[in-house]
């Protein structure tokens, strides 16, 4: 178990980071750190002796938060932004198939469970769609806004 980064090292966090109860003084769930922002190994550490921990010093909101090597990548890495990340809920655009079969109709909602931004074909994301996991291009999906009053209404045909 050797780490990936070095004390001082310039690093990015890959996702938002929200406060999971041990960010003092924020109330859980309260973003910490947005996904893109740099920051600065100040330590590192291990927890349940098989993770990699790295206390980042994110000097634009003066934070240092614990963060995974899973979370992070070097600075100097080209950094491809995403509309989602990781637990984001989404709706299919678009109906979507595997070979030629649709699997998926429009308008179904899943959750995002990996981002991939390495391809050149843009970002693509692991979706969960009732029980079934499809990569799918980021032009194919849309953001699940259920609570929002006009989605509802359009959603209920009260619009």
């Amino acid at each position: 178990m050797r780490p990936e980064y070095d004390y001082g090292d310039a690093v990015r966090v890959l996702r938002n980071v929200r406060n999971d109860g041990t960010y003092p003084g924020l109330d859980r769930g309260s973003l910490l750190v947005k996904r893109g922002s740099v920051g600065y190994v100040q330590n590192i550490g291990t927890f349940l002796q098989d993770q990699v921990i790295y206390s980042v010093h994110f000097m634009d909101v003066d934070r240092i938060i614990g963060c995974r090597a899973a979370e992070l990548q070097s600075e100097n890495d080209p950094w491809v932004p995403s509309r989602f990340e990781f637990h984001d809920r989404v709706v299919a655009a678009l109906p979507l198939g595997k070979q030629g079969q649709v699997v998926v109709e429009q308008g179904a909602e899943g959750e995002i469970e990996k981002v991939l931004r390495d391809s050149p074909d843009g970002v693509f994301y692991h979706v969960r769609f009732s029980g079934r996991t499809l990569q799918v291009p980021e032009s194919a999906i849309e953001a699940a806004c259920l609570n929002e009053p006009e989605t509802v209404d359009r959603i209920q045909g009260q619009v």
